[in-house]
């Protein structure tokens, strides 16, 4: 059975600044309450802090065709794995952007293309033991017909390479392990369960 989270309780002591740059970083001092009662010590963190990020799987429902970009990543060149990944859209919002208007904004950006439908997919926390980061996921609906080329913006060093890949090409990729990343991970498989129901739509 659920706890109940309203009993559930805690206290931000004090934060410690540690860095500012293209992230933020931060330590923070806390107790919180514990399941068999009473509270924790105090408790020490570091954390990432980051804006609000919102992405979309672009789906082309009448070709049955998903677009997906591909770009060079930080992280798996640190981890000397492969560093060029298949993603989704995705950006971080500006000030009093809407997530809605972020992968709105983001599939021209990065893909060309234009959205004419969204539905939400879920919003969800990628790191929560180390960073506040949440991500809004939707599904977009786009023409793919022209999409493709090279896209991104100079002054943010993108390079952006835009594959149109059929639906069913796109989950084999999924189920092979090449597609690697959380966010494009949960969009593929929400993808695989709703593909069908979307396809009805008129």
């Amino acid at each position: 059975m659920m706890n109940d989270n309203t009993k559930l309780t805690y206290v931000i002591e004090r934060e410690e600044s540690l860095y500012k740059g293209f992230f933020r970083a931060a330590r923070y001092f806390f107790h919180h309450s514990l399941f068999r009662g009473g509270k924790s010590p105090t408790v020490i963190r570091e954390a990432f802090l980051r804006t609000p990020a919102a992405a979309a799987l672009l789906y082309d429902r009448a070709l049955d065709n998903v677009v997906l970009i591909e770009q060079f990543r930080v992280g798996p060149m640190i981890a000397g794995e492969f560093p060029w990944m298949l993603e989704v859209v995705a950006g971080i919002a500006e000030p009093n952007e809407k997530p809605e208007e972020v992968v709105v904004r983001e599939a021209i950006e990065e893909s060309g293309c234009t959205i004419t439908e969204l539905l939400p997919i879920f919003s969800y926390y990628p790191s929560p033991g180390a960073c506040n980061e949440i991500v809004h996921l939707y599904c977009g609906m786009t023409d793919s017909s022209n999409a493709g080329g090279i896209h991104g913006l100079d002054e943010e060093n993108e390079d952006i390479k835009v594959h149109v890949v059929p639906a069913g090409e796109a989950l084999g990729l999924l189920d092979s392990g090449k597609i690697n990343n959380a966010t494009t991970i949960i969009a593929l498989q929400w993808l695989r369960t709703y593909r069908e129901n979307l396809n009805r739509i008129p």
